[in-house]
């Protein structure tokens, strides 16, 4: 029987973009394999495979944009028994098939041990449909619904909001409603490990365990030692106010704006719903973003300003003045201004310049690049950067830190992942080459040249854009003599450069041309004091200077 596969419920988008087609025409696939990956804004999920079987035809093809109920592909099923078969080896499939008592539990949701619930959408004794939502799972900027694998009837729960589960936890127990057909509906998405970095930050949380009392503050939780803490994590007093709820427990959004508003840091408890029985969409929270509807207690200003006690700009009918239109913003100006601006109005920055005589290190790299066309890549003036800016961070650990989130301390990492930011068709993306500390210019600079090209092509997945410790954003192809690049928070640090000129300069005895390399580091003032700023720089220009020292 030949079955059309389609895509889930992905929450409100209706234009999500295929970045990656897991199977070809004439491919035999069990059922939970991945056909399709999918992506927006920051999310990434892969569309699985309700039932084994031969894929007979394909619907999509690369950069295309589904919504629901868009049809994928068609497979003709291999057998009645093939998918439920198939299925039970998948985290979120039904235990047993036809009209049994089976359990229900989480999928393959990357490489987490402890992501939370923060809904739960039936209870016992509910009929569901196959693909009913039965709890919906959040870290960081990461959702996911569980779908029901069959209809039935929900005999028992097994969780509650704020438990902490992981790939194979028991959710419920479901009895079948009779016959197979139920188990071979789609399992639903389950989320892709490349989104997994997206989800780390909350997994290395410890849950609440069975036995700890009823009467904490909301979303707080008890560690191994005692100790009272947040959901975040942060120690509380025993005068401490109830934390906010990070994972909005209660309130009425579905998970793409949950990711919205954790983007922008929004408290969805104090954002007012306008949607269908008072659900919060999308458009609520940008409102509450731009002080619309925002409490006393806002603390985000919109494209106008406002928020935090600074007077917005006044709107302006242009008009008036002559012809103009609207042109939206790409995706990921919509998604990095905020970001900005936030940066922007908590770190207090600074920047530094200085200049690094590169003279003799770029006929060094001029030689290597020649060598290097040979062998399909290139290097550029960016890999001696990141090789030079390693060094500097060992010897200055400060601004390669974070703050941490009490503010009374420095947060010391001992890996050097080194972020880049490259300009493309839809935007700005920075990319990360990760444990620079331990590759050479060769290496650095044929991964620069593969995260360039995905990130040129849209294919940049959300672990190829995370956990950067340093950023460096260069001009240099481009022109200018200095600037001052935001810093990339919760980064403390961005070195800025511009184009190199050749410069008179005096040594000693007459004035010599030299190739003259702008360095602008910009950092958190909070983090960083102007001498520690200038050693660094320092430093960093006598790296540049005479390639040798990358060697020291």
């Amino acid at each position: 029987m030949a079955t059309e596969v389609k895509v889930p419920d992905i929450g409100d988008f209706d234009a999500v973009p295929v970045i990656e087609i897991h199977v070809a025409v004439g491919d035999t696939i069990n059922a939970e394999d991945p056909l399709v990956t999918l992506e927006s804004d920051k999310a990434a999920m892969d569309v699985p495979s309700p039932v084994g079987g031969v894929v007979k035809e394909l619907k999509v093809a690369i950069d295309d944009k589904v919504a629901e109920g868009t049809v994928i592909l068609i497979v003709e099923e291999a057998g009645a028994g093939t998918a439920p078969e198939a299925a039970s080896g998948g985290g979120d499939a039904a235990s047993s098939s036809g009209g049994g008592v089976s359990e229900v539990t989480v999928p393959d949701i990357g490489d987490f041990d402890a992501v939370p619930i923060i809904e739960i959408h039936v209870a016992e004794g509910d009929t569901v449909a196959a693909e009913d939502p039965l709890v919906t799972l959040e870290s960081d900027k990461a959702a996911m619904d569980v779908p029901s694998p069959a209809a039935g009837v929900v005999k028992s729960l097994n969780v509650s909001v704020g438990d902490k589960v992981s790939e194979g936890s028991v959710i419920l127990v479901l009895e079948g409603s009779g016959g197979g057909e139920g188990n071979a509906a789609p399992a639903g998405a389950s989320v892709s490990k490349d989104t997994a970095p997206a989800m780390a930050a909350s997994a290395g949380h410890a849950g609440r365990s069975a036995d700890q009392p009823d009467n904490l503050p909301k979303g707080a939780y008890t560690d191994d030692g005692g100790t009272l803490r947040s959901a975040d994590g942060t120690t509380l007093g025993a005068d401490s106010p109830p934390p906010m709820m990070a994972d909005f427990s209660g309130v009425h959004a579905s998970p793409s704006v949950r990711r919205l508003a954790r983007e922008l840091e929004i408290d969805l408890n104090k954002v007012k719903g306008t949607g269908e029985k008072g659900r919060i969409t999308k458009d609520d929270v940008k409102g509450h973003l731009s002080g619309a509807g925002a409490s006393g207690a806002a603390t985000h200003a919109g494209p106008s300003g406002g928020g935090m006690g600074i007077p917005p700009i006044p709107t302006v009918d242009f008009s008036k003045f002559g012809t103009v239109e609207t042109v939206e913003m790409s995706r990921i100006k919509k998604i990095s201004g905020p970001a900005l601006h936030r940066s922007w109005l908590n770190i207090p920055h600074v920047t530094h310049a200085e200049e690094a005589d590169i003279t003799d290190m770029d006929a060094f790299r001029k030689q290597l690049d020649t060598k290097a066309k040979e062998e399909g890549y290139r290097v550029t003036l960016l890999s001696f950067l990141i090789k030079a800016s390693v060094s500097a961070l060992k010897q200055h650990w400060e601004v390669n830190s974070s703050i941490a989130p009490d503010g009374a301390s420095l947060i010391r990492k001992h890996y050097y992942h080194i972020g880049f930011a490259a300009d493309t068709p839809n935007g700005l993306m920075v990319p990360v080459i990760k444990d620079a500390d331990r590759k050479g210019i060769r290496e650095i600079s044929v991964e620069l040249g593969e995260l360039s090209k995905k990130a040129r092509d849209g294919a940049l997945k959300g672990g190829d854009m995370q956990g950067a410790s340093f950023t460096i954003s260069s001009l240099g192809g481009i022109g200018g003599t200095h600037f001052t690049p935001i810093v990339n928070a919760p980064e403390v640090a961005i070195l800025g450069v511009v184009r190199s000129k050749m410069a008179p300069v005096w040594d000693g005895e007459k004035f010599v041309p030299r190739n003259m390399l702008p360095l602008c580091l910009s950092y958190d003032h909070r983090a960083i004091d102007g001498a520690l700023a200038a050693r660094f720089c320092a430093t960093l220009k006598g790296l540049m200077t005479d390639p040798r020292n990358l060697l020291l």
